[in-house]
């Protein structure tokens, strides 16, 4: 049987700008080991070759009922599997998977049975969170950025929002590109449904949520858009922290300036 690369073209190119992305997290240094997740809703380029194809795995529960999901696809990183590895070969590292009629488990369709991420019941949690409220999000990706990591080590800026106004306040594209700033979420056990429900709460109001001591979390209508509001927020970080190795506090735009810009570009908050 061809792949899905060889037969599909809009899944295809949907799976290559996925395969990009995790190439620019590893490039990054953000994707250590198996480190990092990535979940598309790819529902909208399935062809009805691939509606009918049979699975090839059991079906595998999610631990939770999600309705909204019913008659939907996902493009997910494999579990134990490298970003590095998913940007070079994305479906020997990765799965195509189909939600089953019940809405509680998932079965794999293409090309090899290789099991999803860990994480794949929080970040399902989040489509299903997307669709219920008719948004037009549909990627999920998670990743370690050490900037942004090492700043949760510090209590002040675990406070809501601080962290947002400060890394805004580094350089104008920030507060531009990643407008609704970023989400603060206290430690919770990695692949927990508790740290899947927080996440969910904090979507209510940012795009970017901040996992303390473990990674960051972003979503968007489409993968590189999820990346790049992680990119904007990793540099303004870096230039927070370049001016403390320095030697001094960075003054930052002031209040005014950001208020200004915010006018400027009609931005939320």
């Amino acid at each position: 049987m061809k792949s899905i690369l060889e037969t599909n073209l809009l899944l295809a190119t949907k799976i290559w700008e996925i395969a990009e992305v995790a190439g620019y997290l590893w490039q990054k240094g953000w994707a250590e080991r198996n480190g990092g997740n990535i979940t598309v809703n790819v529902t909208e380029t399935i062809d009805d070759d691939l509606r009918s194809r049979q699975a090839i795995s059991d079906k595998i529960a999610i631990g939770r009922t999600l309705p909204y999901l019913k008659g939907t696809y996902f493009f997910c990183k494999g579990t134990n599997k490298r970003m590095r590895d998913l940007a070079r070969n994305p479906m020997e590292n990765g799965s195509l998977v189909r939600i089953t009629d019940d809405c509680s488990s998932y079965e794999i369709i293409a090309d090899k049975a290789v099991k999803p991420t860990s994480e794949i019941a929080s970040h399902l949690s989040m489509h299903n969170y997307f669709i219920g409220k008719s948004s037009d999000y549909k990627a999920v990706v998670h990743t370690h950025p050490i900037d942004l990591i090492a700043m949760t080590h510090h209590p002040a800026f675990l406070q809501k929002d601080a962290l947002s106004r400060l890394l805004w306040s580094m350089i104008p594209e920030t507060r531009a590109f990643c407008p609704r700033g970023l989400g603060i979420i206290p430690y919770q056990l990695p692949s927990s449904f508790d740290l899947a429900d927080a996440t969910l709460k904090e979507l209510d109001e940012y795009d970017v949520v901040m996992w303390e001591k473990h990674g960051v979390c972003s979503v968007s209508e489409n993968v590189m858009e999820a990346f790049d509001m992680i990119d904007v927020l990793s540099k303004s970080a870096q230039i927070y922290l370049t001016a403390k190795a320095m030697g001094f506090e960075p003054t930052g735009m002031s209040d005014l300036q950001m208020e200004e810009l915010k006018t400027a570009f009609n931005l939320p908050k």
